[in-house]
This record gives structure tokens, sequence and C-alpha cells, in this order.
């Protein structure tokens, strides 16, 4: 009966035995870890990123949301680490512990708590069992709890350790305690300028001890280097005693706050009097709301686990509130430089817009405020309205590097914001939001195609010398993505004008409709106007097909389909296969949608945790892309979900051999609950 009114949030550090885990849909569980093979999970808040290590007690990366500088690749700027502010060591009898000194080491992700649990054994000394948790509700605080089992009578010597990546100069150390008759805070705080000096970047942490105040075991303060420093306590142990204490740690920069130095103090402060049990409760409480909006899966526990890892890693790469956006890899590392591109709108976007709108108007929020930087881009190439950069950073402009030629030429990313704007609308049908943010972007978007179009001699619009979706399709005209898109978001600029009472600019219309689609002799669409049947990167035409509905006739899709299929590049990124999977589960091809649901993300899982690579056999993960990708092919393609003028409706559709059945509950504004058996 006692173990019943444990709180629930307990679930969180205690998870179930290990047979359990195997079975649950919400547990990923490494065991028999090879360092030199190992990719680590992310656990995150949408704000600060955790990389998991396969060394004990640490992580391998803490990355802020952002806050950017230029370094690294191809001159321009990249998201930034901040201070290592979770790390530890652990000294018994003496000597401190490595890799090669212990046993047993087991990591298991909580998708549902969203935490990451480790345990291990050091010979027949000491057990331990620590878990880290980048905190829901405190979106720049960071948790780690830490159990430590005597097998004998040992001393212990836990420090918890403040480090600078190397991309951090100017670093400072500072230690003090905040000293209060009811609690004594120790601080173990850095601060440091990002590598131009464009941004201070600050953390602090502090123990949280459950004895009294006045009976914590005493605490040393050492600083090493620039680059280091530590709090430590000893402990001496009896046999079969445990022992239970917790760091919390706060990270921010002045891309956040004017302060950084003095706010991450206050934030640590915060968390650690509102102790461990309480912070606990909030986190799971903010997750059980996040995870109010699920996909289930009736008979396919492999499946479920899969969907369960790609909705948790795009609930913690993003948040509800701010104006950042999501990256192809999230917050799981520094891939792409933590720049946005078309991932966001029509990959990444689109399972949130469903499941969670409150986040998705987030990502369409960071565009907005960065409408002004894509207008002066339009300005100098030479266009109206605004053009959107292929990678935009923290500040909206063009961040590609200059070898790369999507940066001057992957216009269909004005498109794909346009198509992200207007689909908010139809699932939220928030006029004043429409009015404040929708159409002042969608107007600059379709003043941007108007002004890109060329009319030629046959009397039709073309768009001249593009990267295609295709970006093996460099400097071509009339691309199929490319003009598709900017038809569709043309006739959305119109609809948004007559639904908020405004004339709609004439030349949106004559232009959309004028706007080329290229086809071969056979009525297969042709991908650009030199394209002779090579190899493609990704999918282009298909799109057209889904998400776009610029192709509708089924026999039209199914010929698009036969015939761009077998030419897609085998190692091309994970989301091309799941938009193939959404159009053949639409024309009733189950099996073959199920296939292409496998291939979207099981090549893709590298060790431990199956996380997911750009492409099969890559080693790149966290794929934020591809997870956008794959929910897309379940939500879209086998739950039959449509966004149309009336809102989110199911079209019928049919569930793969073995699945029982998909249930898809808190869709929409309204968490509507949306089935298929």
């Amino acid at each position: 009966m006692k173990k019943l009114l444990l709180p629930a949030f307990l679930g969180i550090l205690y998870p179930a035995s290990a047979q359990d885990v195997r079975n649950s849909p919400w547990h990923v569980r490494a065991a028999n870890i090879d360092p030199n093979n190992y990719y680590g999970v992310t656990v995150a808040n949408g704000m600060i990123g955790l990389v998991s290590s396969a060394e004990p007690l640490k992580v391998k990366d803490v990355v802020l949301n952002g806050a950017f500088d230029t370094y690294g690749r191809g001159r321009v700027s990249n998201i930034l680490k901040t201070f290592d502010f979770v790390n530890m060591d652990l000294d018994v009898d003496g000597r401190r512990l490595g890799r090669k000194d212990i046993s047993n080491y087991v990591q298991t992700l909580d998708m549902r708590g969203a935490s990451l649990t480790t345990t291990f054994d050091h010979a027949d000394k000491v057990s331990v069992k620590y878990t880290v948790l980048a905190l829901r509700h405190l979106p720049h605080t960071a948790l780690i709890d830490v159990e430590i089992t005597a097998k004998k009578a040992v001393s212990v010597t836990p420090h918890s350790v403040m480090s600078a990546p190397e991309v951090l100069r100017d670093v400072k150390n500072f230690y003090h305690l905040i000293d209060r008759p009811h609690s004594l805070i120790p601080l173990l705080t850095s601060v440091a300028k990002s590598p131009t000096g464009k941004h201070t970047v600050a953390a602090s942490n502090s123990f949280i001890f459950e004895e009294e105040r006045g009976k914590e075991p005493p605490l040393i303060h050492e600083e090493w280097d620039y680059n280091l420093h530590r709090l430590k306590f000893t402990l001496p142990m009896k046999a079969g005693q445990t022992y239970r204490f917790s760091v919390v740690g706060s990270s921010t920069s002045t891309e956040h706050v004017a302060d950084p130095q003095n706010e991450a103090e206050r934030l640590t402060i915060f968390a650690a009097l509102e102790k461990r049990d309480r912070l606990l409760k909030r986190h799971r409480e903010a997750w059980d709301q996040l995870w109010a909006s699920d996909i289930a899966i009736e008979g396919d526990l492999e499946a479920q686990r899969a969907v369960h890892s790609s909705l948790y890693h795009l609930y913690s790469f993003a948040r509800e509130g701010t104006a950042y956006s999501l990256s192809p890899m999230g917050l799981s590392g520094l891939g792409y430089n933590g720049h946005v591109f078309w991932d966001t709108e029509i990959w990444m976007y689109p399972p949130l817009l469903m499941l969670h709108p409150e986040i998705a108007r987030s990502l369409l929020e960071y565009r907005f405020e960065r409408l002004q930087q894509a207008k002066n881009n339009a300005f100098s190439h030479g266009y109206q309205g605004a053009m959107f950069p292929w990678e935009s950073d923290d500040e909206g402009q063009e961040a590609t590097p200059v070898w790369a030629l999507t940066g001057p030429f992957q216009h269909h990313i004005t498109g794909d914001v346009g198509f992200a704007f207007w689909k908010y609308y139809l699932v939220t049908k928030d006029q004043n939001w429409l009015r404040d943010r929708g159409y002042p972007v969608l107007k600059e978007v379709a003043d941007f195609w108007i002004s890109r179009a060329e009319q030629g001699t046959d009397g039709k619009y073309h768009v001249i010398n593009v990267v295609a979706a295709d970006e093996y399709a460099e400097n071509v005209d009339d691309n199929a993505y490319t003009n598709g898109m900017a038809k569709e978001v043309l006739g959305y600029a119109s609809e948004a004008a007559t639904t908020l009472g405004l004339t709609p600019n004439p030349k949106w219309a004559e232009v959309a409709s004028g706007l080329v689609i290229l086809q071969f002799p056979d009525g297969v669409t042709r991908e650009h106007a030199t394209y002779k049947g090579e190899a493609i990167k990704q999918g282009d035409v298909n799109l057209l097909a889904y998400p776009l509905k610029v192709i509708t006739d089924p026999v039209a899709i199914k010929r698009d389909l036969d015939y761009y299929e077998p030419r897609m590049d085998k190692n091309g990124p994970a989301m091309g296969n799941a938009v193939l999977s959404v159009l053949h589960g639409r024309l009733g091809n189950v099996q073959k949608a199920h296939e292409l649901f496998v291939k979207a993300y099981k090549p893709n899982e590298v060790p431990p945790f199956g996380v997911l690579a750009e492409t099969a056999g890559g080693t790149n993960p966290y794929f934020a892309t591809g997870a956008g990708g794959f929910l897309q092919s379940v939500l879209n393609g086998f739950g039959g979900l449509d966004v149309t003028k009336d809102g989110i409706v199911q079209l019928k559709t049919k569930l793969p051999s073995g699945w029982k059945s998909l249930t898809i509950t808190g869709v929409g504004v309204e968490r509507k609950t949306w089935t298929v058996k």
C-alpha cells in the first residue's frame, strides 16, 4: 500500500525492471555499450540540450538555443555550446572512477518522463544511479539526481564539475555561498565570452542535499585552471547504506537576458529552493501536458517506440512561448550550425501543428520577427517582398556557407514559409493572428513570387535559375516543386486577404494561374526544364501531391511515384521515403506504404539508442527532419489526417498488417481524438 501512495513523478527516477523496460513503448534501454560506437541521446527542454556520453557521470555537449556566434563550419554563424554544468566526477576510497573501472553500465531513456537514467557498479564497493533531466517548466535549468549505494564500508567523494568548451574564451570562475538560517546554497558559477565576443555566456549550479540546514556535508571548492573548477564533499558510507543528493544548474546568455551571470545564479537559487521533489513534480506535469497529444499504435511495439522517440525529440527541441525555430539536428549538437532551413516548415512543423499548435506558433514567430531581414534580402537580390534565407541564423540573415549554391538560389524556402503560415490559420481559425502575423508574411511572400516569376514568349510564367528541392539539380529552370509551391502560396495570400475583408492583388492570381508545371510526353511531371531522368537526391515532383495539392488526380500521382521512386538516391535523406509512404498510403497501397515507413527510420538508427542519422548508415544524429517526415507518414498517411479549409479532417485509410489500431489524441486546438482500426 505504501508503494501505491508514492508520488507518480518518482517513476522518472526509479524506472521499472529491465524486463519491463524492454517491453515498454516509453523506454529505450542501452546495455553492452561500446564507447567507440556510441551516438548519444539528447535530453532537452527547447532551450538547453544535454547530449549523453558513454563516459560515466558526463554529458558530451550542452547546447544553448538561440545563441549564435561566428566560428566553425563555413565562416558563418554557429549555435553555441555553453558550459558543461552537469558533469560530475566520483572518487571511491580516494581513486577517481573512469569508464574502465566500472561494470554493468546501462543507460535508459524514459521518453514519458523525459529523463535519462544511468546505472553502473564499481567492483565490490559501490553501485551508482543517476538521472539527468532538462526541466521542462524551467527552460534554462537542468537537474541531476544521484544515488550511491555502498556494498561495503567506503569513502566517496562526489565532485560537481563546471568546465568550458573550447569555443568559449575569457573564462572567469566564481564560488560563493548564499547563507540563510533555513538554507545554505553553494554556487559554482562560470562566465565567458563567445568566440568573437558577441555574447556573454554564463552557467551556475548548486548541490541540493536532503539533510536539513547545518547537517549537510562540508564542501570544498577547487579551481584547477581557467577553464574548469569543481565543488566536492567527502562522505564515509557503511555497507548497505544509500546516499542521495542532487545537482541543479542553469545557463543563459546575452541572447536571452542583459545580465546572464546574475540571472544564471538567480535561476539556480530559485530551483535549489524549490527542492528536488517539487522540481520533479512540475517537470512531469509539463510533460504530461505534452503527451496529452500522442500517437498510439496497437500491435507493433517497435513502431510504437520509434514513433514515441520521434515525438519525444520534436517535443524536446521546441517549446511554446518563444520565437525560436528548429534546426535539422534540433538541440542534439552543432549539426548544420543550428541554422533553420525548409526542414522546419515542411518536415518538422506539420506534426507539431496538428498535435501542439501552440508550439507551432513559436516556430512561425521566429520567421515573423525576422521578416524585415527577409525583405532586405529580397531588395539585395533585386526582388520585391520578402526572400527568406535558405539557412537562417539568429538574425534571420542568409547564413549558408558561400561554397553552397543553395544560399543564393534555393528560393522555394520563401514559399515554404508562406505555406506554414496559411496552414496555421486553417488549423486554428485565429483571425486576429492572421491579421497581425499571418497576412503580413503571406503578402510579402506573394509579392516576392510575382517579382521572381518571368512571363515568357509563350505567355506563361516561369521561375528561372533555382536550386531544386532535389538539391542535385542546381541552377535549373521551372523546377516542379518551386513552381508548385509558388502557385499554392500565391493562392493562400489571396484567400487570406479575402478572409480579412481586403482586396487581393490581382497580379497574385494571374501569376499563380500562369506558372508552368512541366510534363514529359507520357504525362509524367518533369522535375525541371532540362531534367532527363537522372538520379535525384530526394522527392521533388512527388511533393506536388503531398504536402502540396497541385496534383490531385490519383492516376497522375501514381504515375509520378512509379517514375521517380526508382530514381531516388538510396543514400538520400530520411524524409524522402516518408513522403512516398504518405502517398502510397493515401492511394491504398498499404503494404508499399509500410515498407517505405520502415525505410524512413530503421536504416537510419544508430547505437545504442536508435537515434536517427540523416541517411542510412550515417553518423550525424539526431536528424529531427527525418523524425518530422516519419511522423507525417503515420499522421497523414496511415492516420489520414489532412489540413483543409474546414480545418483538420480525416481521409479514409487502412492500416498495415499487424497494426490492430491507430489512435491519435490531442489533435488541433480542440484536442480531438482520431482513430483507424
